[in-house]
């Protein structure tokens, strides 16, 4: 069995990706509470990582125009002296990265072409979603002598906000007029194009129906890419659309505020399941792309998913036949409708 001094945990993709893998970082200090835990993360979801009480240092890959550059992160990753790393993320320039740099045990998986980079091997096919993606991440701490048993505890993704940050929302809320009494319904309408989305008329449709609701707040988020796609969801003057003026840091206090988060399959979508907030959230039955893969990982949500039965649906046969339209929105409404009724 392995008992790793300095561990790196490599998670180089995207924010929902590294959301899912923040809990390995506690289940190792319990197993190996002298033992370091870095990450090696994108500069742009590093604030995911701030203030983890379990995770002593992050290191930030160096990349230009979005790509990695090889040379300049295998030095900075050797000159930190990892005995051990787990590549959650297997691309081939990374896994080449972590066998240069000359760490013992390598951790992967077992079923790729440069699966031989890795020394220690996880032979799991992600693909054919037999458990969720976060119980993936967690299945490789395995080969560390963290069993099942340890996996069964309560997960916890110490996920924080910065005090700063929430007076700066708070702030930010009031120059807006938005009510700090009113229930905060966050409406996200962009998508990595990873899955398959609900159709945005009907998004906008519920979006419409939610702010004629009494004490209740609805705010539009997305990126500065997505802000075409939110200026659409302004369908009348009580909709506040916070588009492109959020960093991520920002947007996980606004997040944090929020009672209520409704999204297709995206990362804010995780931070509000690691934070607590009530999720909403539209799956395709695509196996590859479906909640139980990637669902929020939480028991506050509700997930509404194609009523057509489809064998084996693929994302071809889902777009052709438009799978997700038969989501019944007005269903949706008066399921949200119950949701902040309940709501404390």
């Amino acid at each position: 069995m392995i008992s790793p001094k300095k561990l790196l945990i490599v998670r180089t993709d995207r924010i929902g990706d590294v959301v899912l893998s923040l809990p390995m970082a506690e289940l190792v200090k319990r197993k190996y509470p002298d033992c370091i835990v870095e990450y090696f993360v994108r500069k742009y979801t590093s604030s995911l990582l701030e203030n983890n009480p379990f995770i002593d240092d992050v290191v930030i890959a160096i990349e230009e125009n979005n790509k990695l550059h090889f040379n300049e992160n295998l030095l900075l990753i050797k000159s930190k002296g990892f005995d051990t790393c787990i590549v959650v993320n297997p691309t081939f320039m990374i896994s080449l990265m972590m066998f240069f740099a000359r760490i013992t045990n390598r951790i992967g998986t077992g079923y790729r072409w440069y699966s031989f980079l890795f020394n220690i091997k996880v032979f799991e096919h992600r693909k054919y979603a037999e458990r969720h993606e976060l119980e993936y991440n967690l299945n490789l701490l395995k080969k560390l002598g963290i069993d099942d048993g340890d996996l069964s505890t309560k997960i916890n993704f110490n996920l924080y906000v910065k005090i700063e940050n929430t007076e700066t929302i708070n702030r930010m809320l009031k120059e807006k007029r938005i009510d700090l009494n009113h229930k905060i319904v966050i409406v996200h309408p962009g998508s990595g194009g990873s899955s398959v989305d609900l159709p945005k008329e009907k998004l906008i449709e519920l979006t419409k129906s939610l702010s004629s609701l009494e004490n209740v707040s609805v705010i539009i988020t997305g990126n500065k890419n997505e802000a075409v796609l939110c200026k659409e969801f302004e369908v009348n003057k009580s909709i506040i659309n916070f588009a492109g003026e959020l960093d991520l840091p920002m947007l996980k206090a606004l997040i944090n505020k929020a009672d209520l988060f409704i999204s297709n399959s995206t990362g804010p979508m995780h931070i509000a399941a690691a934070l607590g907030v009530y999720v909403i959230g539209f799956f395709p039955n695509i196996l590859s792309c479906s909640q139980k893969r990637w669902g929020p990982y939480t028991d506050k949500m509700t997930i509404f998913s194609p009523t057509i039965d489809c064998n084996n649906c693929t994302r071809q046969q889902c777009e052709k036949i438009d799978c997700m339209n038969s989501i019944d929105i007005g269903r949706v409404f008066d399921e949200t409708k119950s949701v902040l009724k309940n709501l404390n």
